[in-house]
């Protein structure tokens, strides 16, 4: 199988995630399930379907979390320099409105863009990956062609 690149942060919060799941919501909804069956028959009891369902979702989520890193390669960003690549923190300007975005390039499940974590496999990261500090970078975006210049890279 192929390994996942994440940064540190996005292994540790994937790892927090899960004992949470684990420790926290597995036993909350089997609780749940115990009292919804208190209430008598199954086949018309929303509590118990509903809780069933929700056991589902968090039994699938925690498979897919340790999935997940068991194929995490946990990449140092302050172990690299040199042009954009995964791990880079790269500030841009975009060129038709002025405006500043600072994003670090990461893993695919530790993305977010409100908290300024750009996954690799975006349209925007693909275009930076391999840009210096001073390039112009055209982006075909589902929102239309975006034109960005990258004013700073760091590895942080």
């Amino acid at each position: 199988m192929e390994k996942i690149p994440m940064t540190a942060a996005g292994h540790e919060a994937l790892e927090k995630e899960l004992k949470h799941l684990k420790s926290v919501e597995r036993p909350a909804i089997i609780r749940a399930i115990a009292e919804a069956r208190e209430h008598g028959d199954l086949s018309e009891n929303a509590e118990y379907h509903s809780a069933k369902e929700k056991q589902s979702f968090i039994e699938g989520r925690i498979k897919e979390v340790e999935g997940i890193l068991s194929l995490a390669e946990v990449i140092d960003p302050t172990r690299l320099s040199g042009a954009i690549k995964f791990g880079a923190t790269v500030t841009l300007i975009d060129e038709d409105t002025e405006a500043r975005h600072t994003w670090q390039i990461v893993g695919e499940h530790e993305a977010s863009i409100e908290k300024g974590l750009l996954n690799m496999k975006s349209p925007i990261a693909r275009a930076l990956i391999g840009k210096e500090e001073g390039d112009s970078v055209e982006v075909r975006t589902p929102g239309g062609d975006r034109s960005y210049e990258v004013v700073k890279v760091a590895y942080i």
